[in-house]
Order: C-alpha cells, then sequence, then structure tokens
C-alpha cells in the first residue's frame, strides 16, 4: 500500500460500509427509545439495511461503536446515533476510494485541466491527491497540471472539498486548445 493511501483500514464488509455511508450522508439520526432494542429498530426502519441479516447488522453496528466510529446518545426519550470525528473521517475515505468518473458515450472534445499548487506543510494531501488523480485515469502534462477528457467538475470539487483545499490551491481549467494533443488522444483512445 503506498504512503497516500488510507489511514483506515477499509471496512471488512458490505454492512459496515452501508452504516458508515448512511451516516455520512445523513448526519445523525434518531430511533424512538421506547425499547431497549434500538438497533432492531434501526434495522427494521431502513430499507437499505433489510437486505442484511438482522443479527449481521447488529454485530457490525456494534463493532463500529466499540471502534469509536459511532456514537450513540439519549435524549428525551430518543436515540441519536451519529459519527464520530473518526467515523466521519473513516467515511470520507470510504467516498473517495469509491469515486469513479463515468466515460460518456461521446466526447464534447474539451480537455479538463486540473492544476495544484499545495503548500510543503500539507504535503501528504499533495500525494493523496496526485494518487487519486492517477488512479482516476489523470495524466501529468507537468508535475502539479493533470489533464483528463471528460467531465470530472463533481469529483474535482469532492476531492477539493475532501482535503479542505482553496481555490488558490486546486483548479480545475476546461479547455479546447491544448497545443498537440496527438499523444493525449491516443492515450485516451479518442478520435
Amino acid at each position: 500500500m503506498s504512503k497516500y493511501k488510507y489511514y483506515f483500514r477499509k471496512p471488512k464488509s458490505a454492512i459496515t460500509k452501508d452504516i458508515l455511508n448512511f451516516l455520512f450522508i445523513a448526519g445523525a439520526v434518531y430511533v424512538a427509545a421506547s425499547s431497549p432494542y434500538f438497533v432492531v429498530n434501526l434495522w427494521k426502519n431502513y430499507r437499505k439495511f433489510k437486505r442484511y441479516p438482522q443479527r449481521k447488522f447488529s454485530d457490525s453496528f456494534q463493532n463500529l461503536r466499540r471502534q469509536g466510529l459511532i456514537k450513540i446518545e439519549k435524549k428525551n426519550h430518543q436515540i441519536y446515533i451519529s459519527l464520530t470525528e473518526k467515523g466521519k473521517a473513516k467515511a470520507g475515505w470510504m467516498q473517495i476510494d469509491a469515486l469513479k468518473i463515468k466515460r460518456p458515450k461521446r466526447w464534447d472534445r474539451k480537455w479538463r485541466i486540473v492544476i495544484f499548487d499545495i503548500a510543503q506543510l500539507k504535503k501528504i494531501y499533495r500525494e493523496a491527491l496526485r494518487g487519486k488523480l492517477k488512479e482516476l485515469g489523470f495524466i501529468p502534462l507537468q508535475k502539479s497540471v493533470w489533464i483528463y477528457p471528460f467531465d470530472c467538475r463533481d469529483e474535482i470539487n469532492l476531492l477539493k472539498n475532501f482535503f479542505g483545499l482553496s481555490d488558490k490551491e486546486l483548479r480545475l481549467i476546461i479547455a479546447q486548445e491544448i497545443g498537440d494533443n496527438k499523444p493525449f488522444l491516443k492515450h485516451f483512445n479518442l478520435k
């Protein structure tokens, strides 16, 4: 595993991924605390989880709690379940890990150029960004200038937000001309 890869191990099960992703997107959820079996109530109330056996769901949920990734609080006869800071970080890495750029049927003949200038103090972010751009299929024009032929605005914005980068540190430029583009057309199998 290269140095820019994840600070956390990947979850071992799809149940764990789904729980973390659900809480990451939902923020916090609450379940009526009329019963001590709130995990069972959560499982019953959210369709996405019903594809898993109830026991496995409950075990995964309790493991996340023991690892300090989720917190459970009781307030006013309600139980609130949310991610801890550690849980948010792990869920964020999972979201970045799953990032993919869809290739359209037809190329719009525009190049996406990502340029970045990230300070030495954020070296780990710079290396992680470079690694992720490479993984997504970008190729370098220069050390901090990468190119890709398809729309990737949402993916770049997600990376920018995840790493906490400003517009000065990371920019996406869309260009029709980049000079001699024959090697890039060949690399991306474009006409």
